[in-house]
């Protein structure tokens, strides 16, 4: 019964770890270049019992049983499927059409600089003619920080991610693509940091001026995965209540005969 409410006890918090993540999906439903993130469970491995050294079989490890006490998470995962893209108009909103990142130069408040990959594709030009995202991240092309003309009156990048100020070459961007996406650990909510074992490959993806990539987050269907997950903790709490009644029952009762 001890075993029962333990299994009923993993089972409510592997749902509540389930449900945290499904909650930051729905949160972050109109983040522009969002990954939705989705997790697995598993059992625990079964656990041996073992009977040592009782005098039936000396010196000799027997095992006597297994159990397997509850639930626990698997794995979280990302959906790396291509998002909507949404017309904006705007010069500096960019969209990847396929499979990639952009590379941005991230500066840390030490002055320290990493780099970080990402699908979100709002920037925007500072007074000094960088392309940087919201948060001042440069975006990167073949000759390090692009930077167009501040005095320019037309901005075109085309499919390929050249960019053209008043029809003169500036620079190209520079599109990254892994081998293997588990290499890639999350940065914040839109930003990737390639980890020991990525292998960059070349991206074949384009780029489209004036869209945004939207969220792959499909609302309705995590909506219903929070009902579920609701009706499965339900279902752990009242396993709990009945183990409860068992062990009140085989102790003031069955205990006094």
């Amino acid at each position: 019964m001890v075993r029962g409410l333990y299994a009923a006890y993993t089972g409510m918090i592997n749902e509540q770890k389930r449900l945290d993540i499904i909650s930051n999906n729905l949160a972050n439903s109109a983040t522009v270049g969002y990954k939705e993130e989705n997790v697995t469970s598993q059992s625990f491995k079964d656990y041996l019992g073992i009977k040592v050294r009782d005098g039936s079989n000396e010196y000799v490890d027997v095992p006597i049983g297994t159990m397997n006490p509850g639930v626990k998470i698997g794995e979280t995962y990302m959906d790396w499927g291509q998002g909507s893209l949404r017309e904006t108009g705007n010069t500096y909103d960019l969209a990847i059409q396929g499979d990639g990142f952009f590379t941005l130069r991230v500066t840390n408040k030490n002055g320290e600089s990493t780099t970080k990959y990402t699908r979100c594709s709002t920037f925007k030009c500072t007074k000094d003619g960088f392309i940087v995202d919201v948060d001042g991240n440069h975006l990167q092309g073949r000759g390090g920080d692009i930077q167009v003309p501040v005095d320019a009156k037309e901005i075109a990048i085309k499919n390929d991610g050249s960019i053209f100020a008043d029809g003169v070459l500036v620079d190209t961007i520079t599109l990254t693509d892994f081998e293997d996406y588990n290499y890639l650990d999350l940065y914040g909510e839109n930003m990737f940091t390639a980890v020991d074992g990525a292998t960059i490959k070349e991206s074949y993806a384009t780029i489209e001026q004036g869209y945004t990539e939207q969220s792959n987050v499909n609302v309705i269907s995590e909506m219903v995965s929070m009902i579920t997950i609701t009706r499965a903790y339900e279902a752990g709490q009242k396993m709990i209540r009945t183990q409860d009644s068992l062990m009140d029952a085989a102790v003031n009762q069955i205990g006094k005969v």
